[in-house]
């Protein structure tokens, strides 16, 4: 029986030394212990999808074996489920194996947003939209802490390249921040409070996570009240001494005692006040005492359980693109007459590449899958080489793309398994196009040009270009399906499960048309996030630009209709909220599951604002013919935008456009409302414009005794001239009857008045 771990007396008891290694890893994947005061190393390991634990003397970058665990799909399958009560399953899957391997904490979820299609780790990102990924990532950290072992959401903050990126600095400002790419972040902190923040590597705006007070302290704990520790990327520490002023509580991986000794030098010197020293070593010590019930004690691990549940998890994630003629699903007669082609079919591609690599507990493949299900050994050809695929590489595509043709002329129905080969898309780099590989688009061709009935199954763990789709009749994206994606594909092919993916990213035509465009991957050390609020569907939505697949698009083999869209506002400003409606009823023949997506959009704003930005969803079952009343309560964070001039989340209010649809694209039913706004002006100076002491409520009325009877001559048209100039400039123009002292007392007036509480 372990003995509780008394923080505060330990805290007490420890040398400046013993502080100093607390606050930094024993090793490669161990905390620090101190063994006289019976502090125990605890170990944490990678896997976001998965338990990577490796041996002791195993690299961190995937070269070693680890032990074996499931391999559940990556998150850019998971996202594509839009089910946060799967994605507690998953995670409570996850912590039942983390405990039952001695882990305390599982390094994962990233929730990261998808700026841009290249990105090389977007296969472990969950969306382009911060409330989709905030809601999964959540979900999903609720159910791995719910078996007492820790979670660390990562990374912190604005890591959305590989490329340069132990050292880039993403040039961000505020607003974006606020709206885009800190959400996620929030969501899960507030929702579910994971035992561990993973700072990244990158700069923001010039300063390293790792060091940088604002994002570590004033947001994170002083605005979101986050309670559990900072830990560093694996690395990712420039200066230790500023980053446990900062707020970072552990550096990973141990250093050798080198950093240790920096800190001990700042403590004795005065540069780092041990205090401060003192708060990051009683979180390290808080999270060794909460990982020891469950260290002590490790969960039962049911290990077919979880397999099955990574086989619903990678079917559900899967999206039907396409699917003209109903080509899908088989019936059981097309089934048997189908011709199976494409490497990917007996060699999966089923994770990505990089430090979330798992050792699968078994792997099923697509087509071991359908000849056990449909119980005919159907014909296999390879089709083309995969880079990566031992034996595969060193083939003759021609050779290859020949048999392919032949098995596929006469066959019922050619299932084509398409995909990403592993080196295109991995941790540390970025990928070049969007592209399929060259090898596999040609068979696609050839196969079609002697049977129209093809099938493709895509593998792949971000966006593809799908320029090729008019050659398919139907075209299942299942991503990186994990290690039960073979039998999952299966399933969905022949009809056993029904389709109910969506997609929680956009499909676009070319890299040309995404949002980064130009600003992606950045050069000189610096990224510049041009495109600002404007990324994913906000980009391609607002802008009108084609895309090839909308964010939220997902067929199914059944149909939904949406009736009674309704929406009802009730209070004001920062009270506002509004409950939306729908009914949702399935016009199928099949049971299925629709997800549900509610939309708003703010078209008279005082800044721009995307045409539409996702605010809540659901994922509902329903039988052929039933139908569900559906509610979705919307506050006033919902309705708001972060004023960049006030710097805080403000309802502007007016006109507010409430949209449910199957997809950004694909709205079902509208509701427009009026929304009560909240005042926007804050406290006014020389270098306000004339045109916001005409919106402030004191200002207007001091600046008209100002002007006295020139106010008459302010017409609209002179009003639109004057209204960007800085009020300095009317004073030296000498156009309002008042100098620069003159103004200063105006200043003072309007601040004697209302103080600065207004902004």
């Amino acid at each position: 029986m372990s003995v509780a771990l008394d923080v505060e007396r330990v805290l007490a008891g420890l040398t400046l030394e013993e502080k100093a290694a607390l606050t930094s890893g024993s090793d490669f994947w161990h905390t620090e212990g101190v063994e006289r005061l019976g502090v125990p190393a605890v170990m944490v390991t990678d896997g976001p999808h998965g338990l990577r634990k490796q041996a002791e003397d195993a690299d961190h970058l995937g070269i070693g074996n680890s032990v074996p665990a499931t391999c559940f799909p990556p998150a850019a399958a998971l996202a594509s489920t839009w089910d946060v009560d799967l994605l507690d399953r998953v995670g409570r899957a996850l912590g039942r194996e983390t405990a039952g391997n001695d882990v305390a904490v599982l390094l994962g979820p990233g929730v990261n947003m998808k700026r841009s299609p290249l990105c090389g780790r977007n296969f472990e990102y969950f969306s382009e939209d911060p409330a989709l990924a905030g809601d999964l990532g959540a979900a999903l950290v609720a159910g791995i802490q719910s078996q007492g072992v820790g979670t660390s959401l990562k990374h912190f903050a604005a890591n959305n390249q590989e490329t340069d990126r132990m050292r880039v600095s993403a040039e961000v400002d505020e607003r974006t921040l606020r709206e885009i790419y800190l959400p996620a972040f929030e969501r899960v902190v507030t929702r579910a409070q994971p035992w561990t923040v993973m700072c990244s590597y990158n700069r923001v705006n010039g300063t390293y996570a790792s060091q940088d007070p604002w994002l570590l302290t004033e947001v994170l704990r002083d605005e979101w009240g986050f309670e559990g520790l900072v830990v560093s990327d694996w690395g990712a520490v420039v200066d230790r001494v500023a980053a446990v002023a900062a707020g970072l509580d552990l550096e990973m991986p141990a250093t050798g005692g080198r950093t240790d000794a920096l800190v001990v030098d700042a403590v004795r010197n005065g540069t780092l006040d041990e205090a401060v020293l003192d708060v990051a070593v009683r979180r390290v010590l808080t999270l060794v005492a909460r990982a020891q019930p469950a260290l002590a004690a490790p969960a039962q691990i049911d290990v077919e359980a979880h397999h099955a549940l990574a086989r619903e998890a990678a079917a559900d994630g899967s999206v039907l693109l396409k699917n003209d003629g109903a080509v899908l699903p088989l019936s059981a007669e097309a089934a048997t007459a189908a011709v199976v082609v494409g490497e990917f079919a007996r060699t999966p591609r089923y994770q990505g590449a990089g430090s979330s690599q798992v050792n699968p507990t078994r792997l099923d493949d697509a087509l071991t899958a359908l000849r056990t299900a449909t119980g005919v050994h159907l014909p296999f050809a390879p089709g083309f080489s995969v880079a990566g695929v031992a034996g595969s590489e060193a083939a003759d595509d021609a050779a290859l793309l020949a048999d392919a043709v032949e098995a596929a002329r006469g066959a019922g129905t050619v299932l084509l398994f398409l995909g990403l080969p592993a080196p295109d898309e991995s941790e540390g780099y970025d990928r070049t196009h969007l592209g399929l590989p060259a090898n596999q688009v040609a068979v696609l061709r050839a196969v079609a040009a002697v049977n129209p009935r093809v099938v493709v199954v895509l593998a792949n763990g971000s966006a593809v270009s799908v320029e090729w789709q008019d050659d398919a009749a139907a075209v299942l994206e299942t991503w990186l399906g994990g290690q039960a994606g073979g039998s999952a594909v299966a399933d969905l092919l022949l009809g056993v499960r029904t389709p109910s993916g969506r997609l929680a990213e956009t499909i676009p035509h070319r890299v040309e048309d995404t949002p980064a465009f130009g600003n992606f991957p950045g050069e000189a050390g610096t990224v510049r996030y041009g495109e600002g609020v404007l990324i994913g569907y906000r980009w391609y939505d607002t802008r009108g630009v084609d895309v090839a697949y909308p964010f939220g698009h997902g067929l199914s083999y059944t149909t939904f209709g949406y009736t009674d869209v309704v929406a009802t506002v009730t209070g004001e400003g920062p009270t506002s909220a509004v409950r939306v409606g729908v009914t949702i009823t399935n016009t199928g023949t099949v049971a299925g599951a629709e997800t549900v997506q509610v939309y708003v959009g703010d078209p008279e704003a005082a800044v721009l604002r995307p045409t539409r930005e996702l605010k809540a969803f659901a994922k509902v079952a329903l039988a052929p013919g039933e139908s569900r009343a559906l509610t979705f309560d919307l506050d006033a964070r919902d309705l708001s935008y972060w004023h960049p001039g006030l710097h805080r989340w403000v309802v502007g209010g007016g006109r507010t456009v409430v949209e449910v649809g199957a997809s950004s694209r694909d709205i079902r039913g509208t509701a427009e409302v009026e929304v009560a706004g909240e005042p926007l002006f804050g406290p006014l100076s020389a270098e306000s414009t004339v045109t916001e002491w005409l919106a402030h409520p004191t200002g207007s009325a001091v600046l008209g005794a100002a002007f006295g009877e020139a106010t008459a001559a302010l017409d609209d048209t002179m009003l639109a001239m004057l209204g960007d100039m800085p009020m300095r400039v009317i004073a030296s123009f000498g156009m309002g009857g008042f100098d620069a002292d003159g103004l200063d007392r105006m200043v003072a007036e309007v601040a004697g008045t209302t103080g600065t509480a207004a902004a």
